[in-house]
Formats: structure tokens, sequence, C-alpha cells
């Protein structure tokens, strides 16, 4: 019972801090509609994905408890993120680069499928997936507030080893 509220209590301090990181990043300029490339707002990703990527707000607030948001992540050469899951559905579309992604609860690199740029895929919440760049990859991911990662094994959460 303990561990549940510890996991509990830790669950609501990680979601309060995603929130304050997805606000800070958020679009405030009412102005700002269209971006092109190199006018894209980078800056580091949030701790529940590993260090090295960066990632971009580009509409909405991923952290909101509703709306609609799209951000971009960009991840270096053979960026890795470990087996996870979201509450809501998360669309992506690659933008550069070669993004592989699996499927299942282990991270097998033998069992990941190729998805150059232009390809776009949809996961349905709770599909357990991991991924990782080959190349330096861009994706753009879409969809419903708020964003969440759920990671299959708990110790896989960059997060928890601060």
């Amino acid at each position: 019972m303990n561990r549940n509220v510890n996991l509990a209590a830790t669950l609501a301090a990680l979601l309060c801090g995603v929130a304050l990181v997805f606000t800070s990043g958020a679009q405030t300029d009412s102005s700002k509609h269209a971006f092109t490339p190199d006018a894209i707002p980078y800056g580091p990703a949030p701790a529940f994905v590993p260090a090295g990527a960066q990632l971009a707000v580009l509409e909405g607030n991923p952290g909101a408890s509703s709306g609609d948001y799209t951000i971009r992540l960009k991840m270096p050469d053979r960026y890795r993120i470990a087996p996870h899951w979201h509450p809501q559905r998360e669309n992506v579309t690659v933008i550069t680069g070669t993004f592989k992604v699996g499927m299942g609860d282990r991270f097998d690199e033998t069992k990941m499928g190729d998805f150059p740029a232009g390809s776009f895929a949809f996961l349905d919440p709770d599909m357990h997936h991991y991924a990782m760049a080959s190349g330096e990859v861009v994706v753009q991911v879409h969809g419903m507030s708020p964003l969440q990662f759920n990671y299959v094994n708990p110790d896989d959460d960059p997060s928890r080893k601060k």
C-alpha cells in the first residue's frame, strides 16, 4: 500500500513538472501560426524522455488537461526511447531521417520497422512501443492533451534517474 502511495505521489509530481515544462514552451504569441524550419523554437526535451533530444511546441499545450497540441522532437543518431505507452492517441509524422519503431514490452532492435521521412503512423491509446533514431531524426507529434509517457519498466523512466 505504501509503495502505491509513493508511486502515485511520484507520478503526480512528474505530471506537474511536465505541465510546467510544456507551459513554458507553449506558444503565447497569437500571431505566430506558421514556422519555417529554421524558425522552429527548439529547446531541451522534458525529463520524461532521455537527455540529448530537443523539443519544440508548435501549437497548443501538451501538458494541459485538454486541447490539441503539436510538437516536434529532434533526436540525434542512435537516440533511443524505451518501451512505453500513452493514454491518448499519438499521431507521428517523420519529417527528416529514418525513425525506427518497434511494438511490445522489450526493446528489440531486430524487430523494429524503418520509417523514412514522409512516413505517418498513429498509435492508439495503451499501445506499447519503443523507438530509435537512425541518423538525425525529426518527428512531429500531434494529438489531444495531456501528452503523457508511461514506461513499461518504471526504471526506464529518465525522470526517475535524477
